[in-house]
């Protein structure tokens, strides 16, 4: 059987193309607190690998021999939030049945169920473990996957068992010799609601945690490994110029990295011919078509944009400015472990990869995107040399923006970032099926750039048009003027690093004194040889 490109749930590597997921971690690290009967964490963003990685650390402890070692999950536990004793019985049995699979002769899997009739909901959990400690022949090392997925009274009192059970260790009472809490977040970042619908943190329920290990992307090499699986089974080679571009596409994240391959190499037609080669232009493609489908994982992340801690992170960085005052570091470490931006100093970060950074203005405009679908066609732009006409979409959206953006700024879900979502929700409609948008945004860098690539045929051959544009929008105690001086330095630093043939600079005014008249203007400006086009708005 070949195998192929995995994209939903745990590796199998008689399936599934791997990476040994020893190679990701530091293993002795990993065995040195085990052997040294520690509690600690092991965290990463969605699909990372991190179930894959506790099934292997499993198998190669039983294969040793010195451990009794299982994992199993607590996600099923999750809807039952302050339900205590539903939650503690679900959990209980979670345990049991997992046991009766992978250690069928052990006291958990033949005596446990007797327990959970007879044992008070509250010392339920630590109390199995006790008992199935006791009746083991070996030390054991328990992993518990999705231990972040519990909400509320179940997750306060399943963390207090276990740091009850190891407290007590030093009295003679028997417990796991080393337990694992594996998810997306790192304990401190277990949170709930009390009475009064306040936010408190749960690390003290666990201050017994020794160590919080996170459970890192791919590398290159490690991308590379990847693929050239692929390559060694079915003999179709992947273009040396795709590994960069598959490393910015993606972070290296996982998923984005076989789902990637996957669409390359099972769901585009042309390419099922493994004599075809995989080129750059086809990873572009499959780029699009991932984002366009918005499978699980990337929906899953886009919900995340609704929370609070969330947006005080990104709604700065779609707006080119810095989240001081709004956002605490808390919650940068917070969006960092959901896996959407990467941190890149203190009260810094950006978003993790290309597809994040594409796909999350998408979603917040995606009515706006359906509106304009029925205001512009696909041509509406196109010069009749087939290139687009960027001064004259440019024209357009600044009528459509002097017309709209006040009814659209009271349902915006980012209203802060109206302007910016509107012009990329504009140019993103005029550019679909012919170019490429990438943008760059990031706390702290003080904009957020854009980068349209425009593709038409010339005499058979595939040509280019490039193009940048800046959107500065006008601050309190910063005049028009100061706001197109800072703004023009800045847009022909990024043109001259694009090497574009045409460099834009759109100042947004949000005055309520000054009239839109006032506000709509163009002027032809330069800065640093360049020549660059203002839009007032």
């Amino acid at each position: 059987m070949i195998r192929h490109f995995n994209t939903a749930g745990p590796n199998n590597p008689a399936k599934h193309y791997n990476i040994d997921p020893f190679e990701r971690i530091n293993w002795p690290e990993i065995q040195q607190l085990i052997d040294q009967e520690k509690f600690f964490v092991l965290h990463a963003p969605r699909q990372s690998g991190k179930t894959t990685l506790l099934n292997a650390i499993v198998k190669r402890l039983n294969a040793e021999g010195r451990y009794e070692a299982m994992a199993f999950s607590v996600q099923q536990a999750q809807a039952t939030r302050d339900d205590l004793d539903k939650g503690n019985r679900i959990v209980a049995n979670g345990l049991i049945r997992e046991a009766k699979f992978s250690l069928p002769q052990s006291w958990l899997a033949t005596a446990g169920r007797s327990m959970v009739k007879e044992e008070e909901p509250g010392t339920l959990f630590s109390a199995l473990l006790a008992d199935w400690a006791a009746s083991s022949p070996k030390p054991i090392v328990l992993l518990i996957d999705e231990i972040d997925a519990l909400i509320g009274e179940t997750l306060v009192s399943v963390l207090g068992q276990l740091r009850d059970g190891y407290i007590a260790r030093p009295r003679g009472i028997p417990f796991p010799n080393s337990v694992v809490l594996c998810g997306v977040r790192d304990v401190r970042e277990y949170r709930i609601a009390n009475a009064r619908d306040e936010w408190i943190t749960m690390g003290s329920c666990f201050n017994i945690k020794a160590k919080s290990l996170r459970l890192g992307n791919f590398s290159e090499v490690e991308v590379r490994e990847l693929y050239e699986q692929h390559t060694a089974e079915t003999g179709q080679v992947f273009e040396e110029s795709i590994y960069p571009k598959v490393m910015t596409l993606t972070g290296g994240q996982p998923w984005l990295v076989n789902a990637l391959a996957n669409e390359l190499t099972q769901e585009m037609p042309a390419l099922q011919d493994r004599s075809q080669p995989i080129t750059l232009e086809d990873v572009d493609e499959a780029k699009e078509r991932l984002i366009l489908r918005r499978d699980t994982h990337l929906d899953i992340l886009v919900d995340k944009l609704k929370e609070d801690r969330v947006r005080n992170i990104i709604a700065p960085m779609l707006q080119g400015e810095d989240a001081a005052g709004r956002a605490s570091q808390e919650d940068l470490v917070y969006v960092a472990d959901l896996g959407l931006i990467k941190l890149s100093g203190p009260g810094q970060g950006e978003i993790a990869n290309e597809i994040y950074r594409e796909i999350i203005p998408r979603t917040l405009t995606f009515v706006t995107q359906l509106d304009l679908h029925g205001r512009l066609s696909d041509t509406t732009f196109h010069l009749p040399s087939g290139g687009l006409d960027f001064r004259g979409m440019l024209a357009g959206f600044q009528q459509f923006y002097r017309e709209n953006s006040e009814a659209w700024k009271g349902r915006a879900v980012y209203e802060e970032a109206a302007p910016q979502l509107l012009l990329q929700a504009w140019l993103q409609r005029v550019v679909n099926g012919g170019g490429r948008i990438e943008r760059e945004y990031a706390l702290g860098r003080g904009r957020a750039d854009l980068f349209v690539r425009f593709f038409r045929q010339v005499d058979g051959k595939r040509a280019e048009q490039r193009f940048v544009v800046e959107m500065k929008v006008v601050r309190e105690r910063r005049s028009v003027e100061m706001t197109i001086a800072e703004g023009l330095t800045q847009t022909a630093r990024y043109a001259d690093r694009c090497t574009s043939e045409e460099a834009h600079l759109i100042i947004v005014d949000p005055s309520e004194t000054r009239s839109w008249d006032e506000k709509v203007f163009v002027q032809e400006r330069s800065a640093d040889g360049r020549s660059i086009t203002v839009w007032g708005m």
